[in-house]
């Protein structure tokens, strides 16, 4: 099973595993949040990361959620990139944590492709036509 870590802003990757097990009907095993705060300091966060990346990691790797490209919580997550054991999402919402936990028994890169695609597929424009999931 992939582990996911969710490397956010505060406490917003705890939220999103709060929906998410509310969506799945339980606390995902393998799951956790690191929050990075104003006051935190990014080589510190980076080290609780791989301790919590190397928890994570039952030998099939970790897939790190972050919140917005560019900023702190995913300059951290980058630091731990190891291709095919540790890859990185940053955008993160809520379609795209379910879907990861969905697939998260397939191999790793699939479901980074399933992260990617719920991700994408998750952000539409709502209009007047009925909506009906699929």
């Amino acid at each position: 099973m992939i582990g996911i870590l969710i490397l956010t802003h505060e406490d917003l990757g705890d939220h999103m595993i709060r929906c998410a097990s509310h969506v799945v009907g339980m606390k995902p095993p393998q799951l956790m949040h690191l929050g990075v705060f104003v006051q935190d300091d990014p080589d510190a966060v980076l080290s609780q990361a791989r301790a919590l990346a190397g928890r994570l990691d039952s030998g099939e790797g970790v897939l790190v959620l972050s919140d917005i490209l560019g900023a702190t919580p995913c300059n951290i997550a980058s630091r731990l990139i190891q291709p095919g054991k540790v890859e990185c999402i940053a955008g993160v919402n809520l379609p795209m944590l379910v879907r990861v936990l969905t697939y998260r028994n397939e191999p790793l890169p699939v479901v980074v492709e399933k992260g990617l695609s719920g991700g994408r597929c998750g952000v539409i424009h709502i209009n007047a036509e009925p909506c009906h999931a699929s």
